[in-house]
């Protein structure tokens, strides 16, 4: 890292770093150079820098790893929004709404709608961050919506089996999902997802998806057991899938086969054949009156969590990763800690970017660690605690981005 301008923030009053040592550090400081981090520590031992950040004695996080978001669409869905308040259950249906309000975008269009929604993100400390395609819904569409995702966030799925678009046979556009249409994403796309739910895919659907893209070489996600028990945590299970998401009915057996994934799993390592991760959305969760994901539960019985904010127009029209960890505090029964680690490793485990394991040092994001991804979020507190003791407070004082300040 010797060559790079070097930045010492120090006088930092909590550094929670998140890393595999679950390291919590007062009067700290770290050293950034480039991209990375070179240096963590007491800010008395701190060594020299071109640069100096006065801390003042707040606290520094990791950046925010936001796993799962739906960030490139056009609309507006206010209407089913107040519907919904007012008592009418959610259903899949809505996403139709924004799938023509999307087609109807011209590309500098959604560009633009694109990176105000990363903006926004980066601005309240998210520095990593993925996004879906999956309102195109052909195959033009979904390609198109793929290319604007990859100029603009770190991470695209392919999410062609979102819906299937009415008037349509649902055996033909899943015929087409794991056809040409994969085809036409594949250039820009790592992952691929499947909404495993009713009024979505069946279980034998989503199976022919997930086979076709791990075939393609994809990795898998899968969006599951959201509006009721369902296959999906199983479906998950079974593909290997990197994560499940929304998770929130669970039967016990669904826990324990997603506890049993991380079996070989050494967490204080970070060693081991690594399990799918149950990614909880309480923004959305919020939105559309489900209960809570049991993220009390999962941890308890041993499975890796993660938060995410969901950001899409029907569900979850929010960005705020410090809103959802709030929340799973608050509501969910997490620690401080565990939801910050949630929103932070959590996310990274989810995406395959965590330290340990078989992800070198350099990849590593979601935790602070020599060697890591410069990824940091300062706070206008002096610890991670009043993101949940004084809620809805914007508490974001500064953000690097892969050793960059942007904000």
């Amino acid at each position: 890292m010797t060559g790079h301008t070097s930045t010492l923030i120090g006088n930092i009053g909590e550094l929670m770093t998140q890393d595999l040592e679950h390291r919590v550090l007062k009067d700290a400081a770290l050293v950034l150079e480039g991209e990375r981090i070179s240096w963590i520590g007491p800010s008395a031992e701190a060594p020299a820098a071109d640069t100096f950040v006065d801390a003042a004695g707040q606290a520094v996080l990791p950046g925010w790893v936001d796993s799962h978001s739906h960030l490139i669409f056009a609309g507006d869905r206010t209407a089913e929004f107040e519907a919904r308040m007012a008592g009418q259950s959610y259903s899949a249906g809505g996403i139709a709404v924004t799938t023509g309000a999307t087609r109807a975008a011209s590309d500098d269009e959604l560009t633009r709608l694109v990176d105000g929604r990363v903006a926004e993100a980066v601005s309240q400390g998210t520095t990593y961050l993925e996004s879906k395609t999956g309102y195109g819904l052909d195959v033009e569409n979904e390609a198109r919506s793929a290319r604007i995702a990859a100029a603009a966030v770190d991470e695209v799925t392919y999410l062609g089996a979102h819906l299937v678009p009415a008037g349509v046979d649902a055996e033909e556009y899943t015929d087409l999902v794991c056809g040409p249409m994969l085809d036409a994403v594949r250039p820009y796309v790592s992952w691929a997802d499947v909404f495993c739910e009713r009024g979505a895919f069946t279980e034998e659907q989503s199976r022919r998806v997930l086979q076709a893209c791990r075939e393609a070489g994809l990795g898998l996600r899968v969006h599951g057991n959201q509006l009721g028990e369902g296959p999906g945590v199983q479906l998950a299970v079974e593909f290997g899938a990197a994560s499940v998401d929304h998770v929130n009915y669970l039967s016990d057996a669904d826990i324990q086969a997603l506890a049993g994934s991380w079996t070989g799993w050494d967490a204080e390592a970070g060693t081991g054949s690594r399990g799918t991760v149950a990614t909880c959305l309480p923004a959305c969760d919020l939105s559309t009156r489900q209960p809570l994901a049991p993220g009390r539960a999962l941890i308890d019985a041993g499975v890796q969590i993660a938060l995410a904010a969901n950001c899409n127009p029907g569900t979850s029209y929010t960005s705020s990763m410090a809103f959802c960890v709030t929340t799973a505090v608050l509501q969910m029964h997490l620690s401080v800690h565990e939801a910050v680690r949630a929103a932070t490793y959590g996310g990274a485990l989810a995406l395959g970017r965590e330290s340990g394991n078989d992800v070198d040092g350099e990849r590593a994001v979601g935790s602070l660690a020599v060697g890591h991804r410069a990824d940091l979020h300062l706070l206008k507190a002096p610890s991670a605690t009043h993101l949940a003791y004084r809620p809805g407070i914007p508490l974001t004082q500064a953000v690097w981005r892969a050793g960059q300040k942007v904000v």
